[in-house]
């Protein structure tokens, strides 16, 4: 069995949230244990300047303000090289935290890459998920295959924070 045939991981809340250290789209190291002492939201997305993936990256700045009130940091995950993800920070004047996962270990650790269905058929790819982190580094909610329309609004709804 290879890796990509393995059942993916499923995080649930009270799980330790995996630790990451990943390039951001200037290039500076971010990880997870930066915020520790923060509530982070870690989302996974398959892939920067696609129609899905803008609509829910410029939803999560549209919220940032309000989030960052309630004390919580948005870090977005792809496997997007660091130019790509520059380039969609200025073209979107995004201003969230988007990392870079090449190698895609870290989507792999959350559970949001494997084979998931896409237009009826199986494939194995990035798993949209969202996942709260609480302040001492653990799952507080994790989502698997939300949708890229209305997740924040939802999100905030789940967060009682509209």
């Amino acid at each position: 069995m290879t890796e990509t045939d393995a059942a993916p991981v499923r995080l649930t809340a009270g799980d330790p949230a995996p630790d990451f250290t990943l390039p951001d789209a200037q290039g500076n190291q971010v990880s997870l244990s930066d915020y520790r002492g923060r509530r982070v939201i870690v989302y996974c997305y398959p892939a920067a300047m696609t129609p899905g993936c803008t609509t829910q990256a410029v939803d999560f700045t549209a919220a940032a303000g309000e989030l960052a009130q309630a004390g919580l940091d948005i870090i977005g995950i792809s496997p997007d090289p660091v130019d790509k993800l520059l380039r969609f920070l200025d073209k979107e004047k995004l201003a969230i935290t988007l990392v870079s996962d090449p190698d895609k270990q870290v989507m792999r650790a959350y559970g949001a890459y494997g084979t998931k269905k896409l237009y009826g058929k199986e494939v194995v790819g990035v798993i949209r998920s969202t996942f709260v982190i609480d302040a001492e580094s653990r799952i507080e909610r994790a989502s698997y295959n939300v949708k890229a329309t209305g997740h924040v609004a939802k999100l905030r709804r789940d967060l009682g924070l509209d």
